[in-house]
């Protein structure tokens, strides 16, 4: 007598999810009625199903010497493994679920320092993080230039920098704020006992600290439209790199800086702030990024800059 549990394999070895969730809804109802009921297919089908699976697997699941389904021990083994796999499968059409909607995933963010002395960064961050909390972010202080080229090269996904700026081709940007500027000046500057804001024309002959900058990018390309604008060319000094290096070079009296507004924050020993009223520069904080963006996670990130900054 042929042994049921030992049929010569099927020639078509592989088996689909569906073979497994017929056979895993017969076991769980204990009968091909309720089990086609519940799959929603007729009981022929469900029936057919199953031959096939036996097939396929070479072996007998079912032991159909009883009237009522039972597992031989090659259908219990299928039974244990089966349903491990179909969690597993649902776990991973979840996962990819969440992916797809951006609620999982990575965001690398670049900045420079005044755009974090603006509050803009943390505002956005967090906003975003509120809606995503699935969401890792990456979060690196980093020079304006570098910022677009690391993001043309794939390796940091959006930028909050400070205009001007050359933009790459495949970039994408747009402004979030315009700030005021204002002037920092070291204290016992004779602009300091004026009252109503200093006029930045009487500044000609001062020297300008600005970052480490070309002529049209950033603040030193915000201190040349602003003095330009007040009717002279700067004589500028862009030896530091940040305006911590900026404010203590003010301080000790060696030059005088235009900033934006939100950096009265920081306090240093030495300098003074002072409005500029007639003054129609702004320092613009702008966000840059692929115009086409694979990651669902970070397009989420862009559209929320849009939205909410």
């Amino acid at each position: 007598m042929t042994n049921p549990d030992s049929r010569r394999p099927a020639r078509n070895p592989s088996f689909e999810l569906r073979h497994l969730k017929y056979f895993v809804a017969l076991v769980e109802e204990r009968n091909f009625e309720r089990a086609a009921a519940r799959l929603g297919i007729a009981q022929p089908g469900l029936s057919q199903q199953i031959m096939s699976l036996e097939e396929i697997l070479g072996t007998s699941l079912l032991d159909r010497t009883r009237r009522s389904v039972h597992l031989t021990q090659s259908g219990q083994v299928l039974y244990d493994e089966a349903t491990k796999i179909l969690a597993q499968a649902d776990v991973a059409i979840v996962a990819v679920n969440r992916v797809s909607r951006g609620e999982t995933g990575r965001v690398s963010i670049g900045y420079v320092a005044s755009a974090a002395y603006s509050g803009a960064v943390v505002q956005s961050i967090k906003a975003y993080k509120r809606d995503h909390p699935g969401v890792e972010i990456e979060l690196t202080e980093m020079e304006l230039r570098k910022q677009l080229t690391r993001i043309v090269e794939g390796l940091l996904d959006f930028a909050f920098i400070r205009g001007p700026a050359p933009i790459p081709d495949g970039l994408a940007t747009h402004i979030i704020r315009r700030e005021p500027i204002v002037l920092m000046v070291p204290d016992g500057h004779p602009l300091t006992l004026e009252r109503g804001g200093a006029n930045l024309a009487r500044l000609a002959g001062d020297v300008f600290l600005t970052p480490q900058q070309p002529r049209d990018v950033g603040f030193h390309g915000t201190t040349f439209a602003a003095c330009k604008e007040a009717g002279f060319e700067p004589n500028i000094n862009s030896t530091s790199w940040d305006f911590t290096g900026i404010g203590s070079m003010v301080a000790i009296g060696a030059g005088v800086a235009i900033v934006p507004k939100s950096l009265e924050c920081v306090r240093l020993p030495g300098i003074r702030y002072m409005p500029l009223p007639h003054a129609n520069v702004t320092s613009d904080l702008v966000v840059a990024y692929r115009k086409t963006e694979a990651s669902p996670a970070v397009r989420a990130f862009i559209a929320h800059s849009k939205r909410n900054l």
